[in-house]
């Protein structure tokens, strides 16, 4: 089991920037990758980055591309994503969670590959 906590959302004027972060405990040498999705009123969660547990393989959204950055934090087990240039479109609950399926790194662009999952974070970007 891993358990995922979110911290660092808030609110932020567009053009602004925000670091959330994602901190993971329990059997967490099992975990191969980790991401972030986010989740606007009425609309799907969508993937927004991952990134390797091990070596340096990320992958973005095209929306966020250029914007945030993904890293992380071994040996704090901590996933921190970088939020430059914030948009309004940006608002909305950012969710943080970790897979061990050993999937290539664009597999986990997709929901299904992920086992576990934080409560998320609210981001609110005024315009």
């Amino acid at each position: 089991q891993v358990r995922l906590v979110e911290s660092g959302g808030g609110l932020v004027q567009a053009g602004g920037s925000l670091r959330v972060s994602c901190a993971a405990s329990g059997r967490t040498a099992s975990t191969y990758a980790m991401g972030w999705f986010r989740q606007a009123p009425g609309k799907e969660r969508e993937f927004v980055a991952a990134i390797r547990w091990s070596g340096s393989f990320t992958v973005y959204a095209v929306s966020v591309k250029g914007r945030f950055t993904i890293s992380r934090d071994n040996a704090k087990d901590t996933v921190y994503l970088q939020m430059n240039s914030l948009k309004p479109e940006d608002t909305a609950v950012y969710y943080c969670a970790a897979g061990s399926s050993g999937a290539g790194i664009y597999a986990y662009t997709a929901r299904r590959s992920y086992d576990y999952w934080g409560q998320g974070t609210q981001v609110t970007v005024s315009s």
